[in-house]
């Protein structure tokens, strides 16, 4: 995917209401999708709608897990982000 041609786009609500959860702001969680090392795998307890489950690495240094879906070739919908479990960075790291 062509990030150059991508719009990210996210709830406002749901935005704030993840930075007082997880304190991760959806525009770091952007930053995921440009590491290069990155890792995508479909998230499987969704049906309803596609969606994707990314670890990466932020501008910050921080392994985050950042879901989304896709609604159209040229957008990215946020949905949620956090910081990756002790479990999480111990698999993405083995890789």
């Amino acid at each position: 995917m062509a990030l150059d041609d991508i719009d990210f786009e996210w709830d406002e609500n749901k935005r704030q209401a993840n930075r007082r959860k997880h304190g991760v702001d959806f525009a770091d969680a952007v930053e995921c999708f440009y590491d290069s090392f990155s890792k995508v795998i479909p998230d499987p307890d969704h049906h309803a709608e596609h969606r994707y489950v990314l670890v990466g690495i932020d501008t910050s240094g921080r392994l985050l897990v950042v879901v989304y879906s896709q609604p159209d070739d040229t957008t990215i919908r946020i949905i949620s982000a956090r910081a990756a479990t002790p479990s999480e960075r111990r698999t993405f790291l083995q890789r």
